[in-house]
């Protein structure tokens, strides 16, 4: 008889993404994930793997006089390519931070990842476009779903950003549980016997997961699912059931935690036609004095969640970036994770550099000018 794991209880309660672009990691597990996620540092990560080498560079080859940010949005397609046969749902990519300020580049990113993307043989309706959770980049997402381009709201650490994405009609939204510098320097991470109770982001959830059902049950309109982001260990992953999250994103070594340790509890399954927001949150009592706290506040907090009467993508989104000003917590982790992914960015882009000078590609470049009129340039034999 198999013995049930962690895993079985989590798959049985949630829906499991894997934020990884590696079929190994989607592959290794025994039921295929739903999403696959990713950002620049999944990306990096993976464009230096030896066995990626010929899709890198064929897609250099491809698509280097366009430059390297179209390479990089052709490279993310491959790999999506590569792994959407293991997985039974969309396949999510990271619109460029540089931009996560510029609506209008949000939008133009998006677009191009959608067409790359359908240019590898993946429809409209198995995409999905991370987006930062700023205020212009939010307002992004409505003219994005009008196009058919769902999007989920990343980088998001606190309830007016939550509020704000459900305004733009975000398909769904990624709180990050543990800050992004915590990955770096362990000395950050809150590392608690019982995270759901403890991890000092366990009330931003419950906020954000009661008041998006307060907030479905008012409007009748689709919520953004709550896709809980950013984990550490396989006790965290498993607190995104106690705290009423509908999906769980989690990284290969997360993964092979949840999977190599035996449940104490049987699962029970979740209805096959489950319909996030359907039911009211069960939030269980011993948590239910996170409701009305926030570890997270200021020293002034006033104890009260933020409106959600405010509109807050009106001019430009300018209440929400407001009021991520006014939250030092959202503030700073907001700040942490848009520089940690525009250094992957730029990493990114030498690497490729790189790739392209062995390819002898980078004398081609320069001399674009006298390449043609269709400034195609040619590969150096």
């Amino acid at each position: 008889m198999t013995t049930a794991t962690l895993l079985d209880t989590l798959h049985a309660a949630l829906q499991i993404d894997v934020d990884s672009f590696s079929p190994a990691i989607s592959t290794s597990i025994p039921f295929p994930p739903c999403d696959q996620t990713s950002n620049q540092l999944w990306t990096l990560d993976e464009i230096q793997k030896p066995e990626v080498r010929e899709l890198v560079e064929g897609a250099v080859k491809e698509y280097w006089h366009r430059g390297w940010e179209k390479t990089c949005d052709r490279i993310a397609a491959l790999l999506c390519a590569r792994n959407i046969p293991n997985i039974s749902g969309r396949v999510l990519l990271q619109v460029s931070c540089r931009y996560a300020y510029d609506m209008d580049e949000v939008v133009s990113h998006a677009w191009s990842y959608a067409s790359e993307l359908e240019r590898v043989g993946i429809p409209r309706e198995r995409i999905c476009i991370k987006i930062p959770s700023t205020g212009p980049a939010l307002n992004a997402a409505v003219p994005l779903r009008a196009t058919g381009i769902e999007t989920l709201g990343t980088a998001l650490f606190g309830l007016p950003q939550a509020i704000a994405a459900a305004q733009a009609g975000c398909l769904s939204i990624s709180p990050y549980f543990n800050e992004i510098r915590a990955h770096f320097d362990k000395s950050l991470w809150p590392d608690v016997e019982d995270p759901a109770k403890e991890h000092p982001m366990s009330a931003r959830v419950v906020h954000i997961v009661t008041t998006l059902h307060k907030l479905a049950q008012e409007t009748g309109e689709r919520m953004p699912e709550v896709k809980l982001a950013s984990f550490l260990s396989a006790k965290e992953a498993m607190a995104a059931i106690e705290l009423g999250c509908h999906s769980v994103t989690l990284p290969g070594p997360v993964l092979d935690s949840l999977k190599s340790t035996p449940s104490t509890s049987p699962p029970s399954s979740r209805p096959k036609d489950y319909k996030p927001y359907a039911q009211p949150p069960n939030l269980p009592p011993r948590l239910q004095m996170l409701e009305n706290t926030d570890p997270l506040a200021s020293a002034d907090w006033d104890g009260k969640l933020a409106s959600t009467s405010l509109d807050y993508l009106a001019g430009n989104g300018e209440l929400l970036d407001a009021a991520i000003q006014a939250d030092p917590i959202t503030r700073e982790r907001l700040g942490d994770a848009l520089e940690a992914f525009v250094d992957a960015e730029m990493k990114m882009q030498a690497f490729l550099e790189e790739i392209a000078r062995g390819l002898g590609l980078e004398k081609a470049k320069a001399e674009e000018g006298a390449a043609g009129e269709d400034g195609q340039p040619a590969l150096e034999e």
